[in-house]
């Protein structure tokens, strides 16, 4: 990590569009309090915010990255950026390429949205060396919680106290632990099953003994199947998840 800069950012607006924030947390090497026996380096954190009165949760988004990599200035340092946008990783890293050849025109040459942002942060990273970490919003990664924390207290019009200091002194104590980090196609499918969880039952698909059966709630099914061994059971969401399920055991019971 010697030669790394880390940087966390998150936008949020109340409304989309409506009052907004942004967060960034810096994680900076301190040159000049190198310990050169340990071969250790310091870090220091500089956590950076605002407000706007009426704007996007894009928009923010764009903004707490611009502000962020506008405090550094040593292009030596190879800057690790992680954000739960994938609108932010997408634009910067495939899309903003054929926006400039086509003057700043989508593909059905309509104007880039929030062109203003993204021709300040490709001007910020023409001579940077940045690598674009996405991160799952709201899985544990203390980095992108602190500043959504930061990002929607400023969109309530709150006025966060951020910290600027050593690292060990922060309060965020595993700001460096990304290992909750999942890919955007992981944390989907994470979402999608917390959803499934939520939602209203339609039906109980069963497989108790070879035999499966469908029950209307949760009591039928629980007095099917509570006590017996090697059963499944699923909850099913609607007519067709409900013959999905069905398919599924009867793979199943073919298999075993």
């Amino acid at each position: 990590m010697e030669n790394n800069i880390t940087i966390f950012t998150d936008g949020s607006s109340r409304g989309n569009p409506g009052p907004g924030g942004w967060g960034a947390v810096l994680v900076l090497p301190k040159q000049n309090e190198k310990n050169n026996e340990l071969g250790v380096i310091n870090y220091g954190i500089e956590e950076i915010g605002g407000r706007e009165e009426y704007t996007t949760n894009n928009r923010m988004e764009l903004v707490a990255v611009i502000q962020a990599l506008s405090i550094i200035h040593n292009s030596s340092f190879i800057i690790r950026v992680y954000t739960d946008s994938n609108y932010l990783i997408n634009g910067i890293t495939k899309w903003v390429h054929g926006w400039k050849n086509k003057n700043w025109k989508t593909s059905t040459k309509e104007d880039v949205l929030n062109r203003d942002l993204w021709q300040s942060l490709d001007r910020l990273c023409s001579n940077k060396k940045i690598e674009w970490k996405y991160v799952g919003g709201h899985i544990g990664v203390e980095g992108n919680e602190r500043c959504d924390e930061i990002a929607t207290s400023f969109a309530l019009g709150e006025q966060p106290k951020l910290y600027s200091g050593p690292i060990s002194g922060y309060f965020v104590k595993n700001i460096l632990d990304v290992s909750n980090s999942l890919s955007f196609e992981n944390v989907a499918k994470i979402k999608k099953e917390k959803q499934r969880k939520s939602a209203k039952a339609y039906s109980y698909v069963s497989l108790v003994s070879g035999m499966i059966s469908v029950d209307k709630s949760w009591k039928d099914c629980e007095a099917r199947v509570k006590g017996k061994s090697k059963v499944r059971y699923q909850k099913s969401i609607s007519a067709e998840d409900e013959k999905k399920i069905i398919e599924h055991f009867l793979k199943q019971k073919k298999q075993s």
